[in-house]
């Protein structure tokens, strides 16, 4: 199911990290059988806890998938004092040493957590997902999973305790699977720029639409669309509506589907 959609439904980029190109696949990461007629795939909500009486309480997520950083989002963040959750790929780490020693250097704002090793749908069967070739299997699920902490870790970052998979969507038994490997899923509620792909005042509206509790995901990948001016001016009237920004590691948050319980 797809949230806050502020945008015709024929845009195909329209889900989350599904605009990017994903990374070649080796065989034996997916099942080369035809896909079958039908995989029950969910895609997650997640809030954190409310704030109730006072500021609302908003957690914004960045997808940083593959390619290069968007400074324009990353440099706001930073000297607005706004902390954030960032989902980072194995890909993403090896070409952006600059932006993830920025993100280092200020372990007060940023949260840095899983993304996957190459960007693949954790879909533990072989099916499609936007088109996508998904991991296929609990084996190339683990691998996608494990090896997108791994290279975290032998970047200097600790441990992650969170994992997104690319497009946001997967099987349930793949849910149950990670969550077996000791990581929370993330979902989300708001999808700030839908892969990237949408115009900057669409994304600024939807980044205006966020309520209490809601956990908002965009993508921090893609400096030259102008989803990324949205993202920045989205940030910029949210605070200034005295919207308390959160990272997923600083309130308890509440997933559907057995993603975080």
């Amino acid at each position: 199911m797809m949230r806050i959609f502020l945008v015709p439904a024929i845009l195909i980029a329209a889900m989350p990290g599904a605009f990017a190109q994903t990374a070649p696949v080796a065989p034996t990461a997916i099942a080369r059988a035809s896909p079958p007629a039908h995989v029950r795939l969910v895609e997650p909500h997640l809030h954190v806890t409310r704030a109730g009486k006072g500021a609302p309480r908003v957690a914004l997520t960045f997808d940083a998938c593959m390619g290069k950083t968007d400074t324009r989002i990353l440099n706001t963040l930073v000297e607005q004092q706004v902390p954030a959750t960032i989902f980072v790929t194995a890909r993403w780490l090896r070409t952006n040493p600059e932006a993830l020693a920025v993100m280092l250097a200020h372990p007060d704002l940023f949260e840095l957590e899983d993304h996957g090793l190459n960007h693949i749908p954790a879909v533990d069967k072989p099916t499609l997902v936007y088109g996508i070739p998904a991991a296929g299997s609990p084996a190339a699920v683990e691998q996608e999973v494990k090896g997108g902490a791994d290279a975290m870790v032998a970047h200097g970052i600790p441990q992650p305790q969170w994992f997104r998979g690319a497009t946001a969507k997967y099987s349930p038994s793949a849910i149950a699977q990670i969550r077996g490997m000791g990581y929370r899923v993330a979902g989300y509620s708001v999808n700030g720029d839908s892969g990237a792909s949408l115009p900057a005042k669409i994304v600024e509206k939807n980044y205006l639409s966020a309520k209490d509790g809601d956990v908002l995901i965009s993508h921090i990948n893609q400096p030259t669309h102008s989803s990324g001016e949205g993202v920045a001016k989205g940030i910029l009237e949210l605070k200034a509506k005295g919207v308390q920004f959160v990272r997923l590691q600083d309130f308890a948050e509440r997933g559907d589907d057995d993603t975080t319980e």
